[in-house]
């Protein structure tokens, strides 16, 4: 039996993320279509997702969480405020929200609501067709039959990572969140040098997407260490030596790197932005954590840590 079984699940906010959260929970036959209500300010949306789904689908975020066990709060960072006014004091004990809000810390969340049972999860973009990876953290006051109900959800969109701290949603933005934008590029960037050998487009194309799919399908199957992937097809004075050699040379690793640490100072900017607003953080560095700039230095996560 689901621990969402006669349970009622709305979305607050009804997107892309959202809806794929409603068709994996139906597909999966988790919930009946009757279990889920939606709120969504659009008419044609709301018709559209009706249609489609046979969900419930009403104009106000009150009415759509009012009466559900689970609230999944799936709307644009810069209207998370507006519409925790709108729930905040409103939901009742027992009631769990689920926040896929990029940058909205716990903090955020239970002040915002005035609610303590949230669980705060990063997806990506994989979701939409079932095959993403969500990490996510409860705060204290969710039960363990709460993290059964907000894993069978998450899990509606492909894997689910449960961390025991919240700083670890917040680097998960960095890598997993926003790493399809940079797997998106590096197919670009190939697709793009292919043609420019030249072949046609379309033939650059499908060589490169089944490279990287074959690829990871390879790693995921022999979990070896990518290093070692690698070893495998660097042949002394080969040609993925000479290719491996440009770009290192071009600061391949670097640059990946700095990537992630500014994805994860914006996440960190965005959490204390949204904190300011409500007036939560004054007295406190709002700075964004800075990163390693030699060999041996630590993450401030791992400072604390005393590693």
């Amino acid at each position: 039996m689901s621990p969402l079984t006669d349970r009622t699940v709305a979305t607050i906010g009804s997107g892309v993320m959202a809806e794929s959260i409603i068709a994996g929970l139906i597909r999966g036959k988790l919930v009946a279509p009757r279990q889920i209500i939606g709120s969504e300010p659009r008419a044609e949306r709301r018709e559209e997702l009706t249609r489609q789904y046979g969900v419930r689908m009403v104009a106000s975020n009150l009415e759509a969480a009012k009466d559900a066990d689970v609230i999944l709060l799936s709307v644009k960072p810069q209207t998370l405020t507006k519409v925790g006014h709108e729930l905040g004091g409103q939901l009742r004990p027992n009631q769990l929200v689920v926040s896929i809000v990029a940058g909205a810390t716990c903090k955020v969340l239970t002040n915002l609501l005035e609610h303590a049972e949230v669980v705060r999860s990063m997806p990506n973009t994989p979701a939409q067709i079932g095959r993403g990876i969500t990490v996510w953290y409860a705060t204290p006051d969710v039960t363990e039959l709460q993290c059964d109900q907000a894993r069978v959800l998450l899990r509606a969109l492909g894997t689910d990572l449960q961390v025991e701290d919240e700083r670890f949603v917040e680097m998960a933005t960095a890598v997993s969140g926003t790493g399809p934008a940079y797997v998106f590029l590096v197919m670009e960037a190939l697709i793009d040098a292919a043609v420019h050998l030249g072949f046609p487009r379309h033939i650059a194309h499908d060589l490169v997407i089944e490279t990287i799919e074959g690829s990871t399908a390879f790693a995921k199957a022999t979990a070896q260490h990518p290093a070692v992937l690698r070893n495998m097809v660097t042949s002394p004075g080969g040609t993925s030596a000479a290719a491996i050699h440009e770009l290192e040379s071009g600061r391949l690793r670097t640059v990946l790197s700095e990537a992630v640490w500014a994805s994860y100072r914006r996440t960190v900017e965005l959490g204390a932005d949204l904190e300011k607003g409500l007036g939560l953080n004054e007295g406190e560095d709002g700075a964004a954590p800075g990163k390693p700039h030699a060999a041996g230095s630590t993450t401030p996560a791992a400072r604390r840590n005393g590693r």
